[in-house]
């Protein structure tokens, strides 16, 4: 009877998917940005529907803002792509040679042996798009953006960007009373902040508390240098 090997190895790798990444940026600036922009109004006016009115409109410019760098992003990404990808194909038309000898570097720093980075770079270089596919993944470090990733981009980090910075400001649409409004919003962004923080760090495999505490102080120490300014201005 086989027993079953206790010391088997199993890895563990996390790769960051571009959705992830996308929900990390627009989340930790929706929640952030706003959070200091209802502090900084709390330490310098009073009624919570001048808050509500700022943030409201700074939610909405925010999640544009955030949401279109995000595509353009994507966009430059592709059309990068597509460039290289375009001048591979020219060169390895008008300069095979040069486009060969580039292959055997990539396979030589592999530690490949000569006899053996000569037979694989004559595989390689007998079928035009592996030979391109390779240029571009093993020379250049680069792959193929996904078709739809600018549009997806946008929207990902756009609604990300919302659904943190109301976080922060709901409390002043529920709570009418300035002081209390603002403790349970810095209570309710602060633990947001620190589970938002968590979950990144499982996801990304940084350690989750290191990335928790990270996250709420940052957060924290931009709301409380807003609301500090804006009590000395006024």
């Amino acid at each position: 009877m086989n027993q079953p090997d206790q010391n088997k190895h199993i890895e563990k790798h996390f790769t960051a998917t571009a959705l992830i990444r996308d929900i990390v940026i627009g989340m930790s600036d929706g929640l952030t940005v706003p959070f200091a922009l209802a502090a900084g109004l709390s330490g310098s006016v009073t009624g919570t529907k001048i808050v509500v009115i700022a943030g409201l409109a700074e939610i909405a410019a925010g999640s544009i803002a955030m949401g279109l760098g995000g595509y353009l992003a994507a966009r430059t990404e592709q059309e990068h792509y597509e460039n290289e990808l375009e001048r591979e194909r020219r060169e390895i038309v008008e300069l095979p040679e040069f486009e060969k000898e580039e292959v055997a570097e990539v396979l030589r720093e592999w530690g490949l042996q000569e006899d053996t980075v000569k037979s694989a770079v004559d595989q390689i270089s007998n079928d035009p798009n592996r030979w391109v596919s390779f240029m571009m993944k093993h020379e250049l470090g680069l792959e193929e953006p996904e078709p739809k990733r600018a549009r997806n981009s946008s929207i990902t980090i756009g609604l990300s960007y919302i659904v943190g910075g109301f976080i922060p400001l709901f409390p002043y649409m529920l709570i009418h009373r300035d002081a209390a409004a603002l403790m349970v919003s810095v209570a309710a962004t602060l633990t947001a902040l620190f589970v938002f923080g968590y979950v990144k760090g499982k996801f990304t495999g940084s350690k989750p508390l290191k990335s928790a505490t990270q996250t709420m102080l940052v957060g924290g120490m931009a709301a409380a240098t807003a609301f500090a300014i804006a009590k000395i201005i006024s």
